[in-house]
C-alpha cells in the first residue's frame, strides 16, 4: 500500500505521509468538501424558500444569489465558530497519537453527517446539519475515549453549543410570531398578506426589496455560521493528519508569540501577587512556553498545549479573587491573550476559500426538495409576503448574533420555527401542517442520537484496519 512516500498538495508544502495515508487523506478532504456541498442544497434551501415561494424571485436568480452570499458569509465571518467546533473533540490526544487514529476520527464524524443529511434531504424533511455534525463529533469522541483514554468529549462546550442549538428555534418561533402580529394589528398593510397566484403574481416593488434583502442577509449569515463548521471540519483534519503543519499558526513569528508572553508575565510582577495559586500557575505556564518557543516549528502540537495553557491561566488570574486587577492592567492581559488565541485558533485562506466555493455551488444544486417542504408544507396555506419577510429577518438576526458569539446555530430549525410562528400569529395552532411539523420534530429530536451512535459505529469498523 505504500504507493507514496510523500505527496505535494497545493498551498501546504510537502506532506509526508506514506501512500496508504495519502490515500486516506484525500479521502477525507474529498468528504469535508462534500459534507459542505450537501450542507448548501440542505440548509441555504431555507434561505431561498421565502423569495421563491413570494415569487419576489425566480429560482434561476435566486439559488446563486443565494449561493454568492453564502459564499462571501465564509469569507468575512471570522473563524470563531469554526474554533468553538474543533474544541469539541479531544484535539491534543490525538496529535500524539499515530495519523491513522486521527483518519478513524474524522472519515467517522464526515461519513455519519453525510449521511443522516442526505438521508432527511431526500425525505424532503428540513434538518439541522449542525446538530447532525455535532452528534458525530460527540460519537467519535466518545468512541476515541473508549480505545485511547483522555479528555474525551469537551462536555463544557458541548453543553454551551447544545443550548444555542435548542434556544434559538424557541426564539425564532417566538419572535416571528410577535412580529407577525406586529404587522397584522399595528402596520395593518393589507399589500404584505397577499398570497401570490400565478407565475407573473409578483409582490410591490418595496415588498419585493424587502424580501430579497432578507433573503441575502439570510444567505450571508448563514455562511458566516455553518460555513464555519466546514472550516472547523477541515482545519481537523490537517491537524489531525499533518500536527507539525497546522497545530500551530507558523505565520505568527516567536517575537510576536515572546512579546505577548513577556508583556503578560511584566503584569503579574507588577502587582506583586505572586503568592497567588492562580498567578503562580501563571507564572510556571509562561516560563514553560518561553522555554519551548525555540523549538515550536519542531514541537508545535507540544507548543500547542503550552500556549492553550498559558491562556487557561491568564482566564484564571483575570477571575481570581485574590488579584486585583486595575482595568489597564485587566485589558492588557487579554489583548496578550487574543494574541496568543491567534497561534492556536487560525485557518488559512485557501481553507476557507474552499468552503465557500463547496457551500456556494452546493446551494446551485438539490434545492427543491427543502425549499417545496418550507414554502408549501408547514402551513396549511401557501406563504404570504409578510410571513416569508418575518421568518427571514428573525432568522438573519438570530443567526447573525449567535455567529457574533462563535455558537454554531440551526439555520434550519430558527428558520422553519419562524415559519411556523409566523403561520401561527396568521391564524391560530389548526394554520399549521400537523403532519409537516410531526416529521421535523421526529428528526430533531432523532438527529443527535442517531449521529453519536453511526459516528461510534463507522469509528469502530475503521479501527479495524489500524
Amino acid at each position: 500500500m505504500h504507493i507514496l512516500n510523500f505527496v505535494t498538495l497545493p498551498f501546504v508544502g510537502e506532506v509526508h505521509l506514506n501512500g496508504y495515508l495519502t490515500i486516506v487523506f484525500l479521502i477525507c478532504l474529498l468528504a469535508v468538501i462534500g459534507f459542505e456541498f450537501v450542507n448548501g442544497f440542505h440548509d441555504t434551501a431555507n434561505a431561498v424558500a421565502t423569495v421563491i415561494y413570494t415569487k419576489a424571485l425566480k429560482p434561476v436568480y435566486a439559488i446563486p444569489w443565494s449561493g454568492f452570499f453564502n459564499f462571501l458569509g465564509v469569507f468575512v465571518g471570522g473563524i470563531t465558530v469554526a474554533m468553538g467546533i474543533l474544541k469539541l473533540v479531544p484535539l491534543n490526544e490525538l496529535m500524539v497519537l499515530p495519523v491513522a487514529v486521527g483518519a478513524c476520527m474524522v472519515l467517522s464524524i464526515l461519513l455519519a453527517s453525510i449521511i443522516w443529511n442526505l438521508g432527511t434531504w431526500y425525505l424532503g424533511i428540513p434538518c439541522s446539519s449542525s446538530h447532525t455534525l455535532i452528534g458525530a463529533m460527540i460519537g467519535a469522541s466518545l468512541a476515541f475515549t473508549w480505545y485511547y483514554g483522555g479528555s474525551g468529549v469537551n462536555w463544557e462546550k458541548a453543553e454551551e453549543i447544545g443550548l444555542s442549538l435548542i434556544i434559538s428555534p424557541i426564539i425564532g418561533f417566538g419572535l416571528a410570531a410577535l412580529l407577525m402580529y406586529f404587522l397584522i394589528h399595528v402596520l395593518k398593510s393589507t399589500a404584505l398578506f397577499h398570497i401570490p397566484h400565478g407565475e407573473n403574481d409578483r409582490p410591490p416593488l418595496l415588498i419585493r426589496a424587502l424580501l430579497i434583502t432578507t433573503c441575502t442577509l439570510v444567505s450571508f449569515f448563514h455562511g458566516s455560521n455553518d460555513g464555519q463548521k466546514g472550516v472547523g471540519l477541515l482545519m481537523l483534519i490537517l491537524i489531525a493528519f499533518l500536527p507539525a503543519n497546522f497545530a500551530i499558526n507558523h505565520s505568527i513569528n516567536g517575537n510576536q508569540i515572546q512579546s505577548a508572553l513577556v508583556q503578560t508575565s511584566q503584569v503579574i510582577q507588577h502587582n506583586n501577587y505572586m503568592e497567588a495559586e492562580a498567578v503562580v500557575k501563571l507564572e510556571q505556564a509562561i516560563r514553560e512556553a518561553q522555554k519551548q518557543l525555540p523549538a515550536k516549528s519542531k514541537n508545535a502540537f507540544k507548543f500547542r498545549r503550552q500556549v492553550q495553557l498559558v491562556i487557561k491561566d491568564i482566564n484564571a488570574v483575570k477571575e481570581s479573587e485574590q488579584v486585583k486587577l486595575s482595568d489597564k492592567d485587566r485589558e492588557i492581559l487579554s489583548d496578550a491573550s487574543t494574541k496568543l488565541d491567534k497561534v492556536t485558533d487560525f485557518a488559512p485562506t485557501w481553507v476557507i476559500a474552499i468552503i465557500s466555493l463547496s457551500l456556494g455551488f452546493g446551494t446551485m444544486i438539490g434545492w427543491k426538495r427543502i425549499v417545496v417542504t418550507i414554502g408549501e408544507k408547514i402551513g396549511n396555506e401557501h406563504l404570504n409576503y409578510a410571513q416569508g419577510a418575518s421568518a427571514e429577518i428573525v432568522a438573519a438576526c438570530t443567526i447573525g448574533l449567535s455567529t457574533a458569539f462563535g455558537l454554531p446555530v440551526s439555520t434550519t430549525h430558527v428558520l422553519s420555527s419562524g415559519i411556523a410562528g409566523a403561520m401561527v400569529a396568521s391564524g391560530g395552532k389548526n394554520n399549521l401542517n400537523n403532519n409537516t411539523l410531526k416529521n421535523i420534530a421526529i428528526a430533531w429530536v432523532l438527529t443527535l442520537p442517531v449521529a453519536i451512535v453511526l459516528a461510534i459505529l463507522l469509528f469502530m469498523l475503521f479501527h479495524l484496519f489500524i
